[in-house]
């Protein structure tokens, strides 16, 4: 199949499950034309998913292993990325743990571990990424937050991974305000309960109705929904946008 024009090229933070809003968010970027640096903890999957990628759609993808809590890590797998690839016209981090467990039982390793890869690692690939696309007058980044940082937790997320994603949101403003004046965007997209892994497993039958007692509409959202809002966020039709926090909770949380 001969390359499609370029839209640009995206890394994407945590790209290896493949019921993650990572994997959905590649495929439906390479649909549209992107080349893709998928980034994760394992290589193998990304390489093979990335190969179905430039076979199915005609595009330029790479896969490579990535600790984001780790900085020399990150580094060497962007600069792999920009070896195969280019340089990234768009950042996505996806990448990130959950935790359930209450605050009165929480202990420092579990916290830090939290933080360090759902906080820290945005720092990291973002610090590594943006100065090439102020250098170049352009760029795109969206990090993922969550709807636990506005209600002080979630059904199965407690405090540990709210103020995790409370750090992301408030990173982002700061970095979005820092970086305006230069071409690039930071935005947040905020989702409530979306039928991924990232919960304790798949979502079951048995485990469902606790999860869609809080949806005022009634369903799980979809890697899908939040994948379209991404792709519009990193698009040509939002360089108006940054600082922004997009919500995607089914009405969990209005306002």
């Amino acid at each position: 199949m001969s390359a499609k024009n370029d839209a640009g090229t995206a890394y994407i933070t945590g790209a290896a499950s493949e019921r993650g809003i990572g994997r959905k968010l590649a495929e439906r970027l390479a649909e549209g034309g992107w080349n893709l640096g998928l980034l994760d903890l394992n290589e193998e999957p990304l390489r093979e998913y990335a190969a179905s990628l430039e076979e199915r759609f005609g595009v330029r993808a790479a896969g490579v292993a990535v600790d984001v809590s780790d900085e020399a890590s990150v580094d060497a797998a962007i600069e792999r990325l920009e070896r195969e690839l280019e340089p990234a016209t768009a950042l996505v981090n996806i990448a990130g743990i959950s935790s359930p467990v209450p605050f009165l039982e929480l202990d420092l390793a579990t916290w830090e571990r939290v933080m360090r890869i759902n906080a820290t690692g945005t720092f990291l690939t973002t610090r590594r990424v943006i100065p090439g696309m102020i250098d170049r007058g352009h760029g795109r980044v969206v990090n993922l937050g969550s709807t636990a940082m506005q209600n002080g937790g979630g059904t199965y997320s407690k405090s540990s991974y709210a103020a995790s994603k409370g750090a992301v949101e408030a990173f982002s403003r700061a970095v979005a305000l820092e970086t305006a004046q230069h071409g690039v965007t930071v935005n947040v997209v905020a989702p409530a309960t979306i039928d991924t892994d990232i919960m304790g497993g798949r979502i079951t039958d048995d485990r469902k109705p606790q999860f869609l007692a809080q949806l005022p509409v009634g369903r799980l959202g979809t890697t899908g929904e939040v994948a379209a809002l991404i792709e519009f966020l990193i698009g040509p039709d939002a360089g108006y946008i940054t600082g922004a926090t997009y919500n995607i909770n089914g009405g969990i949380r209005i306002g």
